[in-house]
């Protein structure tokens, strides 16, 4: 009606595309995320597009060291690989390095650490500055110097919780043991990730909260999917045609969350 207050405009969108994104994705018509064509064949797309053997080796990120391991975990193993920058080898060799356990982003049902490591790769190299918060009037520093990029069970295959059983096993790993070997300080230890990976990262901080144990020293979430359904400005102007397919994020929560009646 004429009377009802108009709804205020919210951060500063931007009207178009940012111009290399755009040319991206003219490039890479049949690349996207929740479309029609389902998560089994946006799995392998996004495997000849990401994938770091699939990049030139002119734009690959050079880093000081990856090491390939694995843990037992309450499914099975977890494997993981470990970013080790030149810029944080003296705080490793002093044992006072920050580390960054990464889930990465694709609706619980896309994606592995193929298609993220070369980023991940970046990120522990320019990583010198300090995210900190106060805890209990201490101030605790992470200096992100190790990334953990986790390849953990995909859904629908596997629903949750096991997801976050394994984001909270490497954690329960690396402030127990882990740390010991890789330099690692085990009160500078932080999570993060993107979209569905940064849903993921506070949903572990939150139940590793209510479980009493050992929280993180700080949560970096990068546009995380917090709730459904998206009745925002957002997701009306950019429902399709962006990579990214407003209406397939409702297909997300069906095959992360279980189904009622407790069946798969």
């Amino acid at each position: 009606s004429q009377n009802s207050p108009e709804i205020p405009n919210i951060g500063t969108r931007a009207h178009m595309v940012n111009g290399a994104i755009a040319d991206f994705l003219a490039n890479h018509p049949a690349l996207e995320l929740g479309g029609e064509k389902g998560f089994c064949v946006e799995r392998r797309q996004h495997m000849e597009v990401f994938a770091l053997h699939k990049i030139p080796q002119s734009k690959v990120n050079p880093i000081g060291e990856v090491e390939f391991t694995a843990i037992r975990g309450p499914h099975g193993t977890i494997p993981f690989r470990v970013l080790y920058p030149r810029s944080g080898e003296g705080r490793r060799q002093k044992g006072d390095a920050g580390a960054l356990v990464y889930f990465h982003g694709g609706g619980y049902s896309v994606g592995t650490v193929d298609e993220f490591e070369n980023g991940l790769r970046l990120v522990a190299e320019e990583s010198g500055c300090q995210v900190s918060r106060k805890l209990q009037a201490v101030e605790v520093r992470c200096s992100l110097r190790q990334v953990y990029a986790v390849d953990y069970r995909l859904a629908p295959e596997f629903r949750y919780p096991t997801q976050l059983d394994e984001y909270s096993s490497v954690i329960d790993w690396l402030q127990t043991e882990g740390f010991r070997s890789r330099g690692v300080n085990p009160d500078r230890i932080a999570g993060g990730g993107d979209g569905a990976g940064g849903n993921m990262t506070a949903a572990v901080c939150l139940r590793r909260l209510d479980e009493g144990k050992k929280p993180l020293a700080a949560q970096i979430l990068l546009y995380p999917e917090t709730r459904l359904p998206f009745e925002t400005p957002a997701a009306k102007e950019n429902n399709s045609g962006y990579y990214l397919q407003c209406n397939g994020i409702f297909s997300f929560g069906s095959h992360y969350l279980p189904r009622p009646n407790g069946k798969l």
